[in-house]
């Protein structure tokens, strides 16, 4: 998987955010194993200085065979609208290829025992 992350005026990109987004998308996304080809990451804020949910994230992951799947995720930080926008992703791509949500050691209103 190839992740690309780009930055606006107001988001310094430094090899150490690089890294932190790069993390972020193969620990969320790693299931998916070589289906995602490639994940576009694209960081900015529209306030630069000032407060407020004005952080954003966007993530496009483009799956073999498939058409590529955008999300968006607005929050306080940077951390916070990456850790947004993956978990976002996450569950755009599990209900486009049909998976449902890992509910690993869960019981199912069934009284079935998850995996």
């Amino acid at each position: 998987m190839q992740v690309q992350v780009t930055t606006d005026n107001h988001v310094e990109g430094s090899d150490r955010l690089s890294a932190y987004v790069d993390s972020v998308v193969r620990d969320t996304l790693g299931r998916f194993g070589n289906r995602v080809t490639r994940v576009e990451v694209h960081l900015g804020d529209e306030n630069s200085h000032k407060s407020g949910l004005d952080k954003w994230c966007a993530m496009e992951a483009r799956l073999a065979g498939m058409p590529p799947v955008t999300v968006n995720a607005q929050a306080g930080s940077l951390d916070q609208a990456i850790d947004g926008a993956a978990d976002k992703l996450l569950k755009a791509l599990d209900r486009q290829t049909g998976r449902k949500d890992d509910h690993k050691g869960r019981t199912s209103m069934s009284g079935d025992k998850g995996l």
